[in-house]
């Protein structure tokens, strides 16, 4: 099954290869008295060196992979020969994923393009040969340095999904449905709770040849911040997400109460996520038989929040939808005082 394996944390073992020795040799030829000192450098050691691969969507080539070495440098040699560097280890890795200590949490490195290369972990310098450390007064050295000690450490890799429009809401609101019918992705789609079990992504066509993604994320439920349900697990790839899309189906008692419970998951896991664009999709509008129906849901919409009202299956709404998105795309950042007034509302209805 896909969700068997969509891994997108993997915690695995990286060192760096050992610096070559340097040589201790002099040369020594027919008829070449007291040759002098003519030892090689070490070769350096290989790196660690992460590496964005666009074909990669998940970490699953890594979850059974949990020691990467790096090769050693090897010796210096007579004749001033430099030992070969070692072979560097390339963690091919999809774009999107960060790298963190695993004992503080700090983040150490991060990818987000193709083919762009992290050195993790610098590969252990090769020592000089004893030619360096000749002079006037020590025309004879013996002594050659040793090659440095390789990194060794233990790392955690987190794929954050990277997608342009990340779908926000609670299970069965409409979010797999609406990606289907937006793009070419084809999500497994259900009447229960859960379908979404992993991450979807989608290219949705705009006009132009032009283009955006947009993520399905697994349904949240309420406490989902406190490690219920999926959401805890899944709420890290909507922070790479340029607009947050809420999905709200019609069927609901209060728009904007749902609206709010989805923005306090937010909060609480991570309050930056509030200083994103947001955008409010009532969905399932082909469930409304009433034009009273209809204006009592805009009724309960909260004041200046982009929203549009949309049903997947009448395929009702999406364009003006999709041109709604193409256009907060473009714009900057909303001002972060969006985002304070949003946290005080939140404050005030839970005291």
């Amino acid at each position: 099954m896909m969700a068997s394996n969509f891994i997108d944390y993997v915690k695995i073992n990286v060192r760096s290869g050992h610096g070559g020795s340097g040589s201790s040799h002099f040369r020594r030829e027919k008829h070449v008295p007291k040759g002098g000192p003519d030892g090689g450098d070490g070769g350096r050691g290989g790196h660690v060196v992460l590496r964005g691969n666009s074909q990669h969507w998940t970490l699953l080539h890594l979850k059974y992979q949990k020691h990467i070495f790096a090769k050693d440098g090897k010796g210096g040699e007579g004749g001033r020969r430099s030992g070969l560097q070692g072979e560097d280890a390339i963690i091919e890795v999809p774009l999107g994923t960060i790298v963190k200590d695993p004992e503080t949490g700090e983040v150490l490195a991060e990818v987000t393009k193709h083919d762009e290369e992290v050195i993790l972990l610098k590969g252990g310098r090769g020592g000089l040969g004893n030619t360096n450390f000749k002079s006037s007064t020590n025309q004879a050295p013996h002594y050659a340095q040793p090659g440095e000690i390789g990194e060794d450490m233990w790392v955690v890799l987190e794929l954050k999904v990277l997608a342009d429009v990340g779908l926000v809401g609670f299970p069965n609101a409409g979010k797999s449905t609406l990606l289907s019918v937006m793009s070419a992705a084809t999500p497994e789609i259900a009447d229960y709770p859960f379908t979404t079990l992993t991450p979807n992504l989608g290219v949705v066509a705009y006009r132009n040849f032009k283009s955006f993604i947009m993520a399905d994320i697994p349904g949240i439920i309420e406490g989902a911040a406190e490690g219920k349900g999926l959401g805890t697990r899944f709420l890290r790839h909507i922070e790479r997400n340029s607009i947050l899309l809420f999905l709200v189906p019609a069927s609901v008692e209060n728009i904007e109460e749902e609206y709010l419970i989805l923005l306090n998951e937010l909060k609480q896991y991570n309050p930056a996520l509030l200083d994103k664009e947001r955008i409010l999709a009532v969905s399932k509008m082909d469930l409304v038989e009433s034009d009273e129906h209809r204006e009592r849901i805009i009724k309960q919409i909260p004041e200046n929040l982009p929203y549009i009202l949309i049903s997947s299956v009448m395929q009702q709404g999406l364009v003006e939808l999709k041109d709604l998105l193409w256009t907060t795309l473009q714009n900057a950042q909303p001002p972060v005082e969006k985002a304070t007034e949003d946290v005080e509302q939140l404050e005030s209805d839970s005291e």
